[in-house]
């Protein structure tokens, strides 16, 4: 576990100490070889599940994958933060690199925590660098307004938890995940029990986010620079769903019967806000609100509480996480050169750019789960759970997966297709370290679906 907590702790003296000229150079090769050191957490042989054991954290089958996700999209967000930032002063730049340092140590913390209140306060500590890169870097004017809705809706989830947290060590004596999972299961039958469930998850809920609680993440990811767009689409959220199974063992029995109203609303979700991605106008806000409907279907995946669920939703998290980064950065190579995020605006590059082209092509097809991606995988898994769960849900989730269909396919057709806009005379050329960014975005999911076991989860 040390061994890539200490090179990242490290990377932040390095990231002040280092000439100039060297600086993104040197912070990019840094934080590659923590990625390719994590790495080696997926080899995961122990007999009882919980391997790199010390005495505040560990991994397990659930939180390698995040762990590794997180450690691979460091250097990815620094090779995509290049273009933007390299016209600000230098300790600016330094301060950039830093947060997005800060953040990986905070994520690598939360995942790896043994004890459920070191997972609570790095959860909440995330929100820190997060506010300040987008109020900080973010775009357009809106970004304070964006920041207001991220740090309150995520607080008010947030502090029924600390309450519920509380509780719960009160009853069991013990918050280590090590232990909770042997504890006697608790007689909830009161109202105020009820109430602590809800308490349990809603934080989640909203991290994750569900349908309805979902306002704050269109608007911190249209206003958020690149590399905050990308940490938030392809880690924070897994956050909310990474909390939801670890959380699922101890609410047992009430999550029967009070969990209905939340899958409900989280299918629902999938259809709405694949509608809203249908007549959406804005590039970023698209890929956001699509976002929000695969997280839905993670959330139904994870409140049925079955092995195939919970796989699903693993499988589903860690694709998501890959194919809407590798969307974002796409978004931004088109923004750093029509200046303009808006669809109509900036069409028909395909006939500038057709390298460029091939790679929106792929990336939306990832992202409406082309067959053999973990994206289906993981779908599939969920909708069939689901579908025992009961019959009736096959209709929200079949037409969830129509609408992710039509609105990846808007999304291809309306910046790629059709003839150039004649108000765009120069455009830069595509830079081989774009093409860089999205083939490490591209290549592991690729190279995920021929050894799928290593994000299952649990139920391997």
């Amino acid at each position: 576990m040390l061994k890539i907590l200490i090179p990242t702790l490290m990377l932040i003296p390095t990231t002040w100490l280092v000439l100039p000229k060297w600086l993104w150079t040197t912070t990019l090769a840094h934080s590659l070889i923590i990625a390719l050191a994590s790495l080696t957490w997926l080899e995961n042989l122990s007999e009882t599940g919980w391997t790199s054991l010390n005495s505040y954290m560990a991994v397990d089958a659930l939180s390698t994958p995040l762990l590794v996700l997180t450690c691979w999209l460091l250097p990815l967000m620094i090779l995509a933060s290049q273009n933007h930032t390299s016209l600000e002063p230098l300790n600016r730049q330094r301060m950039y690199i830093t947060l997005l340092t800060s953040l990986q140590i905070f994520l690598i913390m939360a995942f790896g925590a043994t004890e459920v209140i070191m997972f609570y306060i790095m959860f909440e500590a995330t929100l820190i660098p997060t506010l300040v890169i987008i109020t900080r870097w973010g775009n357009q004017t809106e970004r304070l307004n964006a920041g207001t809705y991220f740090l309150f809706y995520t607080l008010a989830g947030s502090l029924p938890l600390l309450v519920a947290l509380l509780l719960l060590h009160n009853n069991t004596g013990t918050l280590s995940l090590l232990t909770l999972q042997f504890s006697s299961p608790l007689q909830l039958i009161s109202y105020a029990d009820k109430l602590w469930w809800a308490g349990c998850l809603l934080a989640f809920l909203v991290k994750m986010p569900l349908y309805g609680v979902h306002l704050w993440l269109p608007k911190a990811h249209v206003e958020a620079p690149i590399a905050g767009s990308m940490i938030l689409a392809a880690v924070l959220l897994k956050l909310g769903g990474y909390g939801m199974m670890r959380m699922m063992t101890m609410l047992e029995p009430l999550t029967k019967e009070l969990s209905y109203p939340f899958i409900i609303f989280a299918l629902w979700g999938v259809i709405m806000t694949g509608s809203i991605c249908l007549r959406q106008t804005d590039l970023k806000s698209l890929i956001a609100y699509s976002s929000v409907s695969h997280m839905g279907l993670v959330a139904g995946g994870i409140l049925i509480q079955t092995p195939w669920g919970f796989t699903g939703a693993l499988i589903l998290m860690i694709a998501h996480g890959l194919t809407s980064s590798a969307l974002f950065c796409l978004a931004n190579t088109n923004y750093e050169r029509t200046h303009s995020r808006t669809m109509v605006l900036a069409r028909g590059l395909q006939m500038a750019l057709p390298l460029m082209t091939t790679w929106w092509f792929l990336a939306s097809l990832a992202n409406l789960a082309l067959p053999p991606l973990p994206n289906l995988m993981g779908e599939l898994m969920i909708i069939t759970s689901l579908f025992n769960w009961s019959h009736w849900t096959i209709l929200l989730t079949g037409a969830g997966t129509l609408i992710t269909a039509s609105y990846s396919l808007y999304m291809f057709l309306m910046t790629q297709r059709g003839p150039l806009p004649t108000h765009i005379i120069a455009l830069d050329p595509s830079h081989s370290r774009e093409h860089l960014i999205i083939i490490l975005h591209l290549l592991p999911l690729a190279l995920l679906i021929l050894k799928p076991e290593l994000i299952w989860g649990w139920t391997s």
